[in-house]
C-alpha cells in the first residue's frame, strides 16, 4: 500500500548520479569476516555425513599425492650412473605403482568433485530459500527504505557467488591442508635441515596473505555493494522508462548510470589488483625456496653424503609443499569475493522481522467488521507523529470515506488497520479485539483491498482474480469480474480469462488492471473492504459503472474509502476529514457542506462554485 505520509529514505539526491553515490556511501570495510566464514561452515555442517565422506576421500587423495614424489625419487635411485646400469624389474614395478596411484588419484578427485558440487548446491539452495523466506517476514518499513534492485542483487548475484566459491574451493582447501601436513611429515623423515629451509616460506606467506586480505576484502565488499546499486538503477529505469522518455531524461539517466558503473569498475579493479598480487609474489617466494633447497641439497650431497635420490625427492616435496599455497592463492580472490557476498546476504537475514504473534493470539471466526481506533498515535520517524490521538468507531457495514490533503494520514490509517505497521501508541481493534491479539494470518483474511497502484502477477487473468481465493470456481471468478465491470473486456481478449499477463508489462491499460483488482476484492468477499483511490485510473463512463458495482459490494461490508473525487465519496455513510494527523471534521456530505468548514472548502475548490454541487 502506498505510504504517502512516509518520507522516502531511499530518494536520490538532486542531480544525475548524486543520489546513488550518496545513497550507498563510501567504501566500507566488512565488519566480521571470520564470523561470516564460521557461519558458512556451520550451515555447511548440516550435511555432516556427506562432508565427512568427502573429507575421507580428500585424505586418501592427499595421501596418494604425497606418496608419488617418494616413488619418483626411488626410481631415480635405481639408476647407477657410474656403472651405467639400471634395475629394470624394480623400475617397472615402481612405474606400475605410479600409474596406479595417478589413476586412483583421478578417480577419487572426480568422485569428490561430484560430492562437493552436490553439497554446495544444497547449501546455496538452503541459503536462497532462507533468504526469500526472510523477505516474507520483514516489515514493510524495510522495503520502504531500501533499493529493490540491491535486495534482488543480494538474492541472485551474491548467493550465486557464494555457491560458485563453495563448489570450487572447499575440496581444494581440504586437499591443500592435508597435502601441506603430509609434505612436512615426509620432508622431516628425509632431512630436517632441508625441511627448515622449506619452512622459511611459511612466515613470508602468512604476512603476505594477511596484508593482501585486509586490502582486497574491503574492495570486494565494495564491489558487491556497487553491483547492487547498479542493479537498483537498472531496475528503476526499466520500470520508469516511460517517464524517462516523456521527460527527455535519457542523457541524465546515462550520466547517472555511468557514475555508478565507474564506481563499480573502480572497486572491481582495485579488488582484483590487490588479490592479483598474491600469485606472482608467491611464485617468486617458491622459486627462491626451491633454489635454496637445491643449493643446500647439493652441499649436503657432496659434503655430507646425502643420497642424490633423496635430494631429488626432497625437491619434489618442496614443490608439492608450495603447490597448496599456490592453490590457495589462486582461490584467494574468489574466497574474498564470496565472504563479501555472504556478509551482504547475512545482513538481510539478520534484519529484525515483524513482531511475532503473541503466544495466545486468536484466530478470527466470522468477523463482523466493527473497527475501533483508540488514542492511536503513529510515527514513521521518532518524535515526528503522523497520526495524533485518533479516536474512531466504525460499526459493521458502515461506509466511511477518508478525505484530506496529501500527507494528512489517510493511507496510514488503513496501513495500521491491516497491520502493515504497528501503532506507536494506542490500539486498533476489530470486533472489540486488539489486532495485536489476532494472528496475522487470520487478521489479513478480514480485508479485501483495492489499491491505487494495482499489483498483478505473471499468470493468467483468472489466476490473478482468484489470487486471494485460490479455491474459487471459474463461475465465481466470472461473477466477480461481472460485478467489477471487467467481464466485457476480458471476454474480448484472445484467450479470455486464460490470457497470460505480467505485472511488469503494459499489455493491459491502467483502467483494465484496476478493474481486475476490484474483481479480486469482490471475489475475496471479506468483511472489511479498503478502497484506496480504486477508480483513479478509469474513465468517467467506466467509473459510473464501477460505482454501481461498488455500491452493491460495499452494502455487505464495512468500507474504508480513500478518494478525492466527490462522486466517489458523497454517498458515504460518514465522511472523515483528515488534516495534520487529526480528524478535523466528521459527518455526512450534507452536514459537512452545511458546516462550511474544511470539507466545504475542499469541495468548492474541486468543483468551482456551490451552485454546481447539485
Amino acid at each position: 500500500m502506498e505510504n504517502r505520509n512516509r518520507p522516502n529514505a531511499a530518494m536520490p539526491a538532486v542531480g544525475p548520479g548524486a543520489g546513488w553515490a550518496n545513497r550507498f556511501g563510501q567504501t566500507q570495510k566488512p565488519r566480521n569476516a571470520k564470523g561470516v566464514m564460521l557461519r558458512i561452515v556451520k550451515m555447511y555442517l548440516r550435511w555432516g555425513k556427506t562432508i565427512g565422506l568427502a573429507v575421507m576421500l580428500t585424505l586418501f587423495a592427499s595421501g596418494i599425492s604425497i606418496s608419488i614424489p617418494y616413488f619418483v625419487g626411488r626410481s631415480i635411485g635405481l639408476f647407477e650412473v657410474s656403472g651405467r646400469t639400471v634395475d629394470t624389474p624394480a623400475l617397472l614395478v615402481i612405474l606400475g605403482i605410479l600409474a596406479l596411484l595417478h589413476t586412483a588419484n583421478w578417480l577419487i578427485a572426480t568422485s569428490n568433485g561430484i560430492i562437493m558440487t552436490r553439497v554446495s548446491q544444497k547449501l546455496v539452495f538452503a541459503l536462497r530459500k532462507e533468504f526469500f523466506a526472510k523477505l516474507q517476514r520483514l516489515p514493510l518499513s524495510f522495503f520502504d527504505t531500501r533499493s529493490h534492485g540491491d535486495t534482488m542483487s543480494r538474492l541472485t548475484n551474491d548467493v550465486d557467488n557464494i555457491s560458485t566459491t563453495v563448489a570450487q574451493t572447499t575440496s581444494n582447501l581440504f586437499a591443500s591442508l592435508f597435502t601441506l601436513t603430509g609434505s612436512i611429515i615426509m620432508m622431516l623423515t628425509l632431512s630436517w635441515q632441508l625441511t627448515l629451509v622449506v619452512l622459511l616460506v611459511v612466515p613470508l606467506v602468512a604476512a603476505l596473505t594477511n596484508l593482501i586480505a585486509k586490502k582486497s576484502r574491503v574492495y570486494f565488499y565494495e564491489n558487491s555493494k556497487r553491483l547492487g546499486a547498479l542493479n537498483g538503477i537498472i531496475e528503476e529505469n526499466i520500470i520508469g522508462l516511460k517517464m524517462i522518455k516523456a521527460f527527455n531524461r535519457k542523457k541524465a539517466v546515462m550520466r547517472e548510470f555511468e557514475i555508478q558503473n565507474e564506481l563499480l569498475y573502480q572497486a572491481g579493479m582495485k579488488a582484483n589488483i590487490w588479490s592479483g598480487f598474491m600469485m606472482p609474489l608467491l611464485n617468486v617466494i617458491n622459486n627462491l625456496i626451491f633454489a635454496l633447497v637445491a643449493l643446500t641439497g647439493g652441499v649436503l650431497s657432496v659434503g655430507f653424503g646425502l643420497p642424490m635420490w633423496m635430494v631429488v625427492t626432497f625437491l619434489s616435496y618442496s614443490k608439492q609443499f608450495a603447490f597448496p599455497l599456490n592453490n590457495i592463492a589462486a582461490m584467494f580472490s574468489t574466497i574474498q569475493s564470496a565472504l563479501a557476498s555472504a556478509e551482504r546476504v547475512f545482513e538481510i537475514i539478520d534484519n529484525a522481522e515483524e513482531a511475532p504473534d503473541i503466544p495466545d493470539a486468536i484466530a478470527m471466526v466470522k468477523p463482523e467488521g466493527q473497527v475501533t481506533f483508540e488514542d492511536v498515535v503513529f510515527e514513521y520517524i521518532e518524535n515526528v507523529p503522523v497520526l495524533k490521538n485518533i479516536n474512531l468507531e466504525v460499526p459493521p457495514g458502515e461506509i466511511v470515506a477518508l478525505v484530506g490533503e496529501t500527507g494528512a494520514g489517510k493511507t496510514t490509517m488503513v496501513n495500521l488497520l491491516t497491520r502493515l505497521y504497528d501503532t506507536t501508541s494506542g490500539s486498533v481493534k476489530i470486533d472489540g479485539i486488539p489486532i495485536t491479539s489476532i494472528k496475522r494470518s487470520s487478521l489479513r483474511q478480514c480485508f479485501s483491498v483495492v489499491l491505487q497502484d494495482t499489483c498483478l502477477f505473471t499468470g493468467t487473468i483468472i489466476d490473478n482474480i482468484r489470487y486471494g481465493e485460490p479455491n474459487a470456481s471459474d463461475e465465481q471468478v466470472i461473477e466477480a469480474a461481472k460485478l467489477a465491470q471487467a467481464h466485457e473486456f476480458i471476454d474480448k481478449l484472445p484467450n479470455g480469462y486464460n490470457t497470460v499477463i505480467s505485472g511488469s508489462t503494459d499489455s493491459l491499460s491502467e483502467g483494465q488492471r484496476q478493474l481486475l483488482a476490484i474483481a479480486r476484492a469482490a471475489l475475496s468477499d471479506n468483511p472489511i473492504l479498503i478502497l484506496d483511490e480504486a477508480t483513479s485510473s478509469v474513465d468517467t463512463k467506466t467509473e459510473k459503472n464501477i460505482q454501481r458495482a461498488l455500491i452493491r459490494l460495499m452494502s455487505r461490508h464495512t468500507t474504508f474509502l480513500i478518494a478525492h473525487r466527490l462522486s466517489t465519496i458523497r454517498d458515504a455513510d460518514r465522511i472523515i476529514v483528515m488534516g495534520d494527523g487529526k480528524i478535523m471534521e466528521t459527518g455526512t456530505h450534507e452536514t459537512l457542506m452545511d458546516n462550511k468548514g474544511q470539507y466545504f472548502d475542499m469541495v468548492v475548490s474541486q468543483l468551482g462554485t456551490v451552485e454546481t454541487l447539485g
